[in-house]
């Protein structure tokens, strides 16, 4: 099974170097998986099955050995990983994502990793296996978590460093680290991390602005602590917890709704082109999405201010064969007037898809660029 797996991801170019494949035979992931959970394809609308080694054998092995996502928290633990109501707070993530962003670490074997969220272990135990335990750390702020992972590590003789704390902090007693693994949504960029990696070294982590699924960006950091490089990749990841949103559509305000309406088809903003998505990520700040679809195949999309006290926020209702389309405003900003503008700003650049975009975290601020670091996005 893991063999099928490999051949899977090797065909989708997401698994190209033999050291991965040996280290999904040397850590296989099922040690990682609890006996119940629930599962969801990362594919594109794929849907959930709960999965149970005991009532289902079969159904729980062809889970943890396709490219699933599996949830091993739900609710900080409040709530039950087998059922799917409730918000994910830990998963083992689906072997594509995880191989795809481990492939773009490119550590080599003299290398010192930090990991940012250890989970359920597996990655720790990937990278382990590679380079040896001695050179990864991994910090996790869940102390449950931590030590779930301990054992599922220490039962294939692994013993990386784990570190209870804050996954913002890094690990200022371990560094410097030639390498960075994140495996938690970000979006903007904790200082440490870049701060306490050599010049030269790599971070590998999901930008997740909020707008859109998120993205897998590959920075560098230079001699003055920046870090620099490209989005490479679709990446959709549960937030650091220092940095989670509120979720689903916004709560009735007090003000007056403004209504209007717009041509502009919502669906090409989100969804459509993940260069559209970085766009308005950057030229709309500090504003999630969050998407109602309909069995017409109506949609109702929204744009959603982050702050937890009366936020701004803007909806488009798509309507199959409209030639317009219904625009509802609320709040001290108009964010589909700045959506709007975002998007004819990409569309005026040429349409650039998401590789041409990149990322520069500073000490002094964040930025996100077009084809070069000097070339920021602006209105």
């Amino acid at each position: 099974m893991i063999d099928r797996l490999a051949d899977e991801l090797t065909a989708r170019g997401d698994l190209t170097e033999p050291r991965w494949r040996a280290a999904l035979h040397a850590v296989p992931r099922h040690r990682f998986v609890p006996a119940s959970a629930w599962a969801v394809p990362d594919r594109p609308g794929g849907s959930g099955l709960r999965i149970d080694r005991a009532a289902d054998p079969a159904d729980w092995w062809d889970a943890v050995y396709a490219d699933t996502a599996i949830a091993t928290q739900v609710d900080e633990g409040a709530g039950d990983p087998a059922l799917p109501s409730g918000a994910w707070t830990s998963s083992c993530s689906a072997p594509g994502v995880v191989l795809a962003f481990l492939e773009r670490l490119r550590p080599l074997n003299h290398h010192r990793v930090l990991e940012v969220g250890t989970g359920t272990g597996w990655t720790a135990g990937l990278l382990s296996a590679c380079l040896g335990a001695r050179q990864v750390t991994s910090v996790e702020i869940d102390e449950v978590l931590a030590e779930r992972a301990a054992r599922n590590l220490a039962s294939l003789g692994l013993a990386p460093r784990l570190v209870v704390d804050d996954g913002a902090l890094g690990d200022p007693s371990g560094a410097p680290y030639d390498r960075v693994h994140v495996t938690c949504g970000v979006d903007r960029v904790p200082p440490a991390w870049a701060a306490q990696t050599r010049p030269g070294g790599v971070i590998v982590l999901p930008w997740s602005p909020g707008w859109g699924i998120g993205h897998l960006a590959v920075l560098a950091v230079t001699p003055d602590g920046a870090a620099l490089g490209r989005l490479a990749g679709p990446a959709g990841f549960m937030m650091l917890r220092a940095q989670r949103r509120p979720s689903g559509p916004p709560a009735p305000g007090r003000a007056e709704i403004v209504a209007s309406a717009t041509r502009i088809d919502p669906r090409g903003m989100l969804g459509e082109s993940p260069g559209a998505e970085v766009a308005i990520a950057a030229l709309v700040p500090d504003v999630r999405s969050h998407v109602e679809v309909g069995v017409d195949g109506s949609c109702r999309f929204w744009a959603i201010e982050n702050r937890a006290d009366d936020p701004a926020w803007a909806s488009v209702e798509f309507l199959p064969a409209q030639d317009e389309y219904p625009v509802h405003q609320y709040g001290d900003r108009r964010l589909w007037d700045e959506l709007e503008a975002a998007y004819q700003h990409w569309i005026a650049w040429g349409r650039p898809e998401r590789e041409r975009f990149g990322l520069t975290a500073a000490p002094s601020g964040q930025q996100v660029w077009l084809d070069r670091p000097d070339q920021p996005l602006t209105l």
